[in-house]
């Protein structure tokens, strides 16, 4: 819009300088003036009305002076004068990834560390963080727009490189995954907020560790897994045991109660029930009695 300003001025002077110089010229030296006017009355008005989208802020300078107080999302009256830089004050993500397509940047871009033990473990991160409204003025002076490759990029690199130090890989990649996580969680919002910049979340997406320690770790899984794979084995058959232990002490139990409760004389009696109940029976039968003690022959036509 200042270009409109400008353009209008131009034609003013050239309308007043062919008044003075008469030429063929002379007779558009009204409508030059007329447009002239216009022009830089529309780039004045469109100058002083600024309008900030929602989920940003502007941030006004006069000169290379930086104003501390911001322009909310809205429509503003302001001085023509003044240069307005919007500021995204959402939340924005950063992502550093080993996967060409994922990653901020191009290539690689995975946060290569040394942990306490020496390997190189390879981390996967994203980082969640908003500019500070009340602070978009202070990063504007002290850091510009480029803030992302100035303090998000190299901070978060930097200080999980030196939180690693203090775990071994298998740590990281299992046990102490969370706690790392936590720590430089920690460190790099404490960074962030002396630059005007809220970390909201930290995620590690992925930690790679060196192909030896990835088959160590996949070896004792596996023990790991066949050690309670036969512990469950041996537990099921010692319930097995168990069971046909209780079942042949029932039997015994039972055998010792049946033998200490019946005499013969209990027998014979039995006995003698039992070839009633045949004899009232309709069906035709024979029975021979044997002697004492030896069982009945019964005959039938069935």
């Amino acid at each position: 819009m200042i270009v409109l300003v400008f353009i209008g001025i131009v034609l003013i002077i050239i309308s007043y300088s062919v008044n003075a110089n008469p030429s063929p010229l002379t007779k558009f030296s009204n409508i030059f003036r007329i447009i002239g006017f216009l022009l830089a009355l529309i780039g004045v008005f469109a100058t002083a009305f600024k309008q900030v989208d929602a989920g940003k802020v502007g941030v006004k300078s006069l000169y290379g002076n930086v104003r501390p107080d911001i322009l909310e999302s809205g429509l503003h009256v302001i001085n023509p004068l003044l240069d307005v830089t919007i500021f995204d004050v959402q939340t924005q993500n950063y992502t550093m990834s080993a996967d060409h397509a994922e990653g901020a940047q191009e290539g690689d871009d995975a946060i290569r560390v040394l942990s306490n033990d020496g390997l190189e473990v390879v981390i996967d991160l994203t980082v969640l963080y908003k500019v500070m409204p009340t602070d978009a003025p202070k990063i504007f002076k002290g850091i510009g727009v480029n803030y992302i490759d100035k303090i998000v990029r190299p901070v978060t690199r930097t200080r999980i490189r030196d939180n690693a130090v203090y775990y071994d890989a298998i740590a990281l990649y299992s046990t102490k995954r969370n706690e790392f996580q936590d720590r430089i969680f920690k460190s790099i919002e404490a960074d962030f907020k002396t630059r005007g910049l809220i970390l909201e979340q930290l995620l590690i997406r992925n930690i790679n560790l060196p192909a030896s320690v990835k088959t160590t770790i996949e070896s004792k899984i596996n023990a790991e897994q066949d050690a309670q794979k036969m512990q469950f084995v041996l537990q099921k058959e010692k319930q097995e045991a168990e069971r046909k232990r209780v079942e042949a002490q029932g039997i015994a139990d039972y055998q010792r109660i049946i033998s200490l409760g019946l005499t013969d004389k209990q027998l014979q009696y039995e006995t003698i029930k039992a070839q009633k109940e045949l004899a009232a029976s309709p069906n035709t039968k024979i029975i021979f009695m044997g002697s004492k003690g030896s069982a009945p022959i019964i005959l039938s036509d069935k």
